[in-house]
């Protein structure tokens, strides 16, 4: 991993904008995003500065790990995350329409849908062609959490597109806030990201 997306990770577990990292930092926010694009370096009293706020070494930030050691260390890995879906075409445009790009792959004709974005997948199963799986025992209640940079905008969009029922803005505390919006099975997307209370 280079440091750019070394980066970037560590500020998006930490629930920070870009914004918010420059303004600990004491750069700009263009700053943030070139390291982060990989077309400039951090200094190395940013460097410093970084490990001290997200609690890694600065080896963690600056030097490339070698994957293949750390998928051997770790036994279990997260592949898709699945939704049984009780209207499959709705869902599937719901889902669009969320994520703002088309479905990525649709298996057996209306079997499954798979959408790809951030090296991760979500796969919408219809629930009328599961038959001989037990993935139908459960719930359906899944909670899919989204990281956005302006929370106060993708919440105007979401609005703007009248595709589920939402809440409003709430603060979880000084940092963390978030809304929800529901998909057609009543399943529970949690979005969060940066936000500042005019």
């Amino acid at each position: 991993m280079k440091v750019g997306n070394r980066i970037l990770e560590l500020r998006i577990i930490n629930g920070l904008t870009q914004e918010q990292l420059a303004e600990k930092l004491g750069v700009s926010r263009q700053s943030v995003s070139k390291w982060e694009m990989e077309q400039s370096l951090p200094e190395i009293d940013k460097v410093i500065m970084m490990s001290q706020l997200f609690s890694v070494s600065t080896d963690d930030i600056l030097l490339e790990k070698n994957e293949s050691n750390n998928l051997r260390s770790q036994e279990l890995h997260l592949g898709s995350v699945y939704l049984i879906v009780r209207d499959f075409e709705k869902s599937v445009a719901f889902y669009e329409r969320l994520l703002s790009m088309q479905v990525s792959t649709r298996n057996c004709g209306n079997k499954f849908a798979e959408f790809y974005f951030d090296n991760k997948c979500i796969a919408l199963m219809n629930e009328e062609n599961l038959l001989g799986h037990h993935y139908t025992d459960g719930d359906y209640k899944f909670v899919l959490n989204f990281w956005v940079e302006d929370l106060r905008k993708e919440y105007g969009r979401l609005k703007e597109l009248e595709i589920g029922t939402m809440t409003e803005i709430e603060k979880v505390h000084e940092g963390y806030y978030y809304f929800h919006i529901y998909d057609p099975d009543n399943n529970v997307c949690e979005i969060t990201g940066g936000y500042s209370e005019e």
